[in-house]
């Protein structure tokens, strides 16, 4: 495996590295929202939408789709370290129209969108003049299992009938937000639970659907965005919406979920990576005990631990991605249920450790506490951890039996008898 960064992917990256540099860092703090009250739920800052033109222009745009020529034409791998590069501010992603749920929902459309679904909704998502949302998880039953969801699609001659309720809807709160795909069961009946379910499509604004409630992560609403609780009361769509056919969702779920699960991780690499460059620079600027706090033993035990931790999540992941490439999502599963392990994981400690290196500052940094709140919700978000090991686990059995034995250089069992 050859990791080392494409020509292409090299001469993107000093670009972004610029534009991060003269345009979003300085620009981090007047990117949240202007108003107070519900107008923060309305208005959007003037100032994002001159930024992403100026990303557009500067032709950092789109870059995430693989196997498609309506982004850059990068694959995994090499999308992978400008994600990182993206990561680093928690304003930058939509900047360059490479933000979730929308990038998800742009593969989806360009895998699996008809010619007509791809002209109403992914040809103004791809332009940044609409935003979408993903309603998947549900309030009422354990999400972490997928076949438990429990939303009804119902047929009902050229439409198609939503019934149920979903929450943590990213980006369902936005009033730019205009296509919900919603996942639900099409044919509770069917013997096997990986095909009763489908994904369809429900425009906004739309009769029978309601917002309930943004919910807060640490406090954080993300406001205009959202994570929101979605309540749909027979809402009717035309059967026309449905993606790719009945009792397809679990079969786009795992072609979107796993690029996803890339950006994802590569994105809270680039957080961890920050809050260490801060750290040190703190550290190396603070008194105490009459001495620069870096030179206590043991921060400097934190600061070489951090940067083991993030360079073995990065280095996983670009394997992850690189596998993608090469062999595909279902055989590089083992791989990417990996990252999302380590990524979280590595970002929660990096981060924490950063937070107290500050000392009380550290609890007024909003880019911090942001960072830590997004690596927190990795670890929930795209399928908990648990479920990612169970599987890692189970791939790693599988390998092994009696039989193999004398294959690998294991002992055979002996039966007591």
């Amino acid at each position: 495996m050859d990791f080392a960064y494409s020509p292409k992917t090299k001469a993107l990256q000093e670009k972004l590295l610029a534009f991060m540099e003269e345009h979003v860092y300085p620009n981090e703090e007047k990117l949240h929202p202007e108003h107070e009250g519900e107008a923060r739920w309305r208005e959007i800052p003037a100032l994002l939408e001159e930024l992403k033109e100026k990303a557009r222009k500067a032709g950092l745009w789109n870059l995430f789709l693989p196997e498609s020529d309506l982004g850059a034409g990068l694959t995994n791998l090499e999308y992978a370290p400008l994600a990182e590069i993206m990561g680093r501010s928690p304003v930058a992603a939509e900047i360059f129209n490479c933000s979730a749920p929308d990038t998800g929902n742009m593969e989806v459309l360009v895998r699996y969108g008809t010619k007509a679904q791809k002209k109403e909704w992914l040809e103004p998502l791809l332009k940044g003049e609409i935003r979408s949302a993903f309603a998947m998880t549900e309030p009422n039953v354990a999400s972490s299992d997928a076949t438990n969801i429990a939303t009804s699609i119902t047929r009902d001659g050229d439409e198609y009938v939503i019934n149920g309720r979903k929450w943590w809807t990213s980006g369902s709160g936005d009033p730019r937000c205009r296509i919900l795909i919603v996942m639900g069961q099409t044919d509770p009946k069917n013997p096997s639970p990986h095909k009763r379910q489908s994904m369809i499509l429900c425009p906004l604004p739309h009769e029978g659907v309601t917002i309930i409630r943004p919910l807060t992560i640490f406090g954080f609403d993300d406001a205009p965005h959202g994570h929101m609780e979605v309540n749909f009361d027979n809402v009717r769509v035309p059967a026309s919406n449905m993606l790719l056919g009945e009792g397809r969702g679990f079969e786009i779920a795992q072609g979107r979920l796993g690029p996803g699960r890339i950006h994802h991780c590569m994105r809270i690499i680039g957080a961890a990576e920050r809050a260490l460059e801060r750290l040190c620079r703190r550290l190396k600027e603070r008194v105490a005990f009459g001495a620069p706090i870096a030179t206590q033993t043991v921060w400097l035990e934190r600061i070489a631990e951090s940067r083991c931790l993030i360079d073995q999540a990065r280095l996983l992941t670009l394997q992850a991605a690189y596998k993608m490439d090469t062999v595909g999502n279902k055989e590089a599963r083992a791989d990417i249920a990996m990252i999302k392990v380590a990524a979280g994981s590595m970002a929660c400690q990096v981060i924490d450790w950063a937070i107290q290196g500050f000392g009380a500052g550290g609890f007024t940094d909003r880019i911090m506490a942001r960072a830590y709140a997004y690596a927190r919700t990795l670890r929930m978000v795209d399928g908990p951890d648990e479920v990612h090991r169970n599987q890692i686990a189970k791939l790693e059995l599988r390998k092994y039996g009696a039989q193999d034995a004398h294959r690998t250089g294991g002992d055979p069992i002996v039966r007591m008898t």
